[in-house]
């Protein structure tokens, strides 16, 4: 589906929960081919994601919701901190430099 839409030429792009269903290979993967979209053919895109890892290390701006209203708003260098994402998550979340970026850390 997500072939079909970005064939139809359209500015905006909207995908709630694409992730769902797919594996790690597979998931990678489409966040690769939505960025590459977004910045070769000038699209904006809009992805719903339950994983904060994916949106930190794809996502141009992140907005951080809770119970129906939005609690942060901004790039991954804004929402990626430990004391954003614990407030979001309501559980304690570290976050680490990995090789490819900030990567939340909860269990």
């Amino acid at each position: 589906y997500v072939a079909m839409v970005l064939a139809q030429d359209t500015d905006y792009l909207l995908l709630d929960e694409p992730l769902n269903n797919l594996d790690i290979q597979h998931a990678v993967q489409m966040m690769r081919h939505l960025h590459r979209a977004a910045s070769e053919l000038g699209r904006t895109i809009v992805v719903v994601l339950h994983d904060i890892n994916f949106a930190g290390h794809y996502a141009d701006r992140i907005c951080a919701m809770k119970d129906g209203r939005v609690i942060a708003f901004g790039g991954p260098e804004e929402i990626m901190r430990p004391d954003v994402l614990s407030d979001i998550f309501d559980t304690p979340v570290d976050v680490v430099d990995g090789p490819r970026g900030r990567v939340a850390v909860y269990y």
